[in-house]
């Protein structure tokens, strides 16, 4: 494994940004105090299928869900297996709750907060799938260390999926795609699934568009698939 680098994601344990956008409405301050008690992952030990949902099912891990629309869309196509979301956005966190209580999902647990502090307490090889859709790019190249697809993150994950397991990425930001490449080419551990250029300029099945996708291709943006195989 590559060594973490200062300032990776998994060594500084920081979230930037606002963690709330907008005054919450009266229902949806309800789901956040009630709702969301029911499904949030434990704060301390290990985090597993059996603890989460009671039995052995393949497990699903999204980092930074966004509204949730992309979790509640797949938890819906899988109802056996689990999902587990990480977003530190408190508006985000109420877009999937609502997700939830509208299709009665009670396959998906959720935290609000960082997602490698649930991430490190997985069992390796335990997920399945691992998500990172559309992550903030972090432009600037004073910034590049903050972004999510870094040696650190990734190697973290590649510990957690099971052999086999998928890891999906997307973007429309040009300069992460091509940071993305670069650290993914140079990881032992991931088989890129790509036969054609395009392989990854077309969603692929069970990828639903989210209201972030739509906006970006609406402004002009192209919009990049990836997915990867645990080896």
């Amino acid at each position: 494994m590559t060594a973490y680098k200062p300032g990776d994601p998994v060594s500084v344990r920081r979230l930037y940004g606002r963690q709330q956008n907008h005054k919450l409405r009266l229902g949806q301050v309800e789901l956040v105090e009630k709702l969301l008690p029911q499904i949030t992952v434990p704060e301390e030990g290990e985090i597993t299928a059996g603890r989460l949902f009671g039995d052995d099912r393949p497990l699903h891990f999204e980092i930074g869900f966004g509204s949730g629309e992309h979790m509640a869309y797949r938890a819906d196509m899988l109802p056996d297996h689990g999902f587990i979301g990480a977003e530190p956005f408190l508006n985000g966190v109420v877009g999937a709750l609502q997700h939830i209580r509208e299709n009665t999902l009670a396959n998906i647990r959720l935290h609000m907060g960082n997602a490698i502090d649930v991430l490190e307490r997985i069992p390796d090889g335990s997920l399945s799938f691992v998500y990172l859709l559309h992550p903030d790019p972090w432009p600037k190249a004073r910034h590049a260390k903050r972004r999510m697809m870094n040696s650190g993150p990734v190697d973290l994950i590649a510990a957690k999926l099971k052999p086999g397991g998928e890891f999906r990425f997307g973007t429309d930001h040009p300069i992460y795609v091509a940071h993305a490449m670069m650290v993914m080419n140079d990881h032992p551990a991931f088989e890129w699934l790509c036969q054609a250029p395009r392989d990854f300029l077309t969603r692929p099945g069970g990828w639903p568009e989210t209201r972030y996708e739509a906006k970006a291709r609406a402004q002009g943006h192209e919009v990049w698939y990836f997915r990867y195989r645990r080896k």
